[in-house]
């Protein structure tokens, strides 16, 4: 977890090239859905959050409790880190890693990948950035540190800020735990 241009994707791919986990990749998830289904596109483009219905059904869809999962991007709300809780705390061992930067590494993180031409076609919108920010502070931070103190899950709190391959070994340390 953590907010947009932390690395979650970046850190994931590590992983998964680690570990081969099966990774849901929320925002590919609901990109590829948008390509489809015009609603999901609109919300998406106002830089919202996705119904929670529509969005755990579409997670759950992809969840296999046959194997290890890396969920990139979800949860996002106290209603989904709840959900994910209550319905698969007694499946997997949860483990929260989240990728912590200040909002300004965020900010300068985005636009380096639109000059490097890669990212999401929301990333140009000023104002569709702002509000990606903002729901992350108001809306997703409350369930991260929610996430923190749920007993029988494990939380990691990783400072990213700095060289990617130290950050990953510190990522690696903290699932060791």
């Amino acid at each position: 977890m953590g907010g947009q241009g932390v690395g979650k994707g970046t850190f994931a791919r590590m992983l998964n090239n680690h570990n081969k986990y099966k990774i849901i990749e929320t925002g590919k998830m609901l990109r590829d859905a948008a390509t489809t289904d015009k609603t999901i596109a609109d919300i998406m483009a106002r830089g919202e959050l996705l119904p929670f219905e529509t969005l755990v059904h579409l997670i759950e869809k992809n969840i296999d409790t046959d194997h290890d999962l890396l969920l990139d991007g979800f949860p996002r709300t106290m209603d989904q880190a709840k959900w994910l809780v209550d319905n698969y705390a007694d499946k997997f061992n949860i483990h929260v890693l989240y990728l912590n930067v200040p909002e300004s590494v965020m900010i300068a993180r985005i636009q380096k990948r639109i000059r490097e031409g890669g990212g999401r076609a929301d990333d140009a919108d000023t104002s569709a950035v702002r509000k990606r920010l903002d729901t992350f502070w108001h809306t997703t931070m409350p369930a991260i540190e929610w996430l923190a103190t749920v007993p029988n899950i494990k939380f990691s709190d990783i400072d990213v800020t700095g060289d990617v391959d130290k950050n990953f070994q510190n990522i690696l340390q903290a699932l060791k735990q």
